[in-house]
């Protein structure tokens, strides 16, 4: 196929789909760039909520915070446990408590007292309402599956407009903007700047996006892909009258079994057959709450899985680099600072494309008009 034929594709394809999806992926966008920054923004609502906490020595025991819990709300028994967010430096624990349909109750706890704070149902706190309609357009399941869609569709155009940019015939005006120019000549050019700074990064969180969207598909894939053997999910051997172990005696056992690690997260059993699952991280890992994590039952505490964060299989790697690829975290604050820009060029790149095509579609209709007006008077 002919380099002229290709571009052509590729401009019509860059073109519709742009003008097609843009008012979704700026709504994406928008909220991605608030989200790059959401954890900051959270625990600066929450200590206006709950107030400062001051750090003492000693933490109190998870299972003490646990069962305070339990006996708090033990009066609502939709709400289950579901986990526990653990992290050294964060001000407070996070005692999730989840319904049937999957609707979220964080219980905010004092981490040096045990005292309970308060909580807050996450679907409806700023954060969950800007996480919602970045993920599916406060849409349920079909938002999650039309902004994986826009996700599939922004990695197109991000490729299509990497191949259509003016730069790889010359270099220099591939980056320049001439401010001085027809608002014409300006509009493209803030487009073509601002698509080429930016493609790669959205063409990241795009695929990343997308892959998460349709994660029941991708991640059968990925270990396809990279040949990496997925085991079955542990599941824990259930027991006729017998209790679960405490969390004190998992985590003990978790901690030997990967030791010179800090607990980061725990996910709670919610049914028989559920397995405890306890986060840890290496002092040595970037990744927040590590990509370490051991599988115990609940019954026996026996390990029925464990997976080193140092030593991950290549699917695991690839699946956990896609946090530090969608929210810019890779680099640390300049990454992140650069991503609250990238979250906003599709605003910017959808203006100007729409500029473009008005440009475009208004000369189109004057040349028809000259075409008509040449032609000759038909006589009867």
């Amino acid at each position: 196929m002919k380099t002229k034929t290709l571009r052509s594709i590729a401009f019509s394809l860059h073109r519709y789909i742009g003008l097609a999806v843009g008012l979704i992926l700026i709504i994406v966008g928008v909220t991605g760039s608030f989200l790059v920054f959401q954890k900051e923004f959270d625990q600066y609502l929450l200590q206006r909520q709950f107030a400062q906490i001051t750090p003492q020595p000693q933490r109190v025991a998870i299972e003490s915070v646990v069962n305070t819990v339990k006996a708090t709300y033990r009066d609502r028994p939709e709400l289950k446990l579901a986990s526990i967010d653990t992290l050294p430096h964060n001000p407070t624990y996070r005692v999730r408590l989840r319904t049937e349909d999957d609707k979220t109750t964080d219980v905010y706890v004092n981490p040096y007292t045990g005292k309970i704070l308060g909580d807050r149902v996450w679907e409806d706190s700023i954060i969950g309402i800007v996480f919602r309609l970045h993920y599916a357009l406060l849409a349920g399941d079909i938002g999650i599956k039309i902004v994986g869609i826009v996700a599939l569709l922004l990695l197109v155009l991000s490729l299509t407009g990497i191949f259509l940019w003016s730069g790889w015939r010359k270099l220099i005006s591939g980056f320049k903007i001439k401010w001085q120019a027809h608002p014409k000549r300006v509009n493209y050019d803030i487009h073509k700047v601002a698509g080429i700074f930016t493609a790669i990064f959205l063409g990241l969180t795009a695929f990343t996006g997308f892959c998460w969207n349709f994660y029941d598909y991708a991640e059968p894939a990925i270990y396809a892909l990279t040949f990496t053997p997925k085991s079955p999910e542990p599941v824990s051997q259930i027991v006729t009258g017998k209790s679960p172990l405490g969390i004190t005696e998992i985590l003990k056992t978790a901690d030997a079994a990967l030791p010179n690690t800090e607990t980061t997260f725990i996910n709670l059993p919610r049914k028989p057959e559920d397995a405890f699952t306890i986060y840890k991280k290496h002092p040595q890992e970037s990744n927040e709450y590590g990509d370490s994590s051991v599988y115990l039952d609940q019954y026996s505490g026996k390990i029925l899985k464990l997976i080193d964060g140092q030593n991950l299989p290549l699917a695991k790697k690839v699946l956990g680099s896609f946090t530090p690829l969608h929210y810019g975290t890779f680099w640390g604050l300049p990454s992140r600072v650069l991503y609250v820009l990238v979250g906003l060029a599709p605003l910017i790149l959808f203006v100007t494309g729409f500029v473009m095509w008005r440009y475009r579609y208004r000369g189109k209709k004057i040349a028809d008009r000259i075409d008509v007006a040449r032609e000759p008077v038909q006589r009867h």
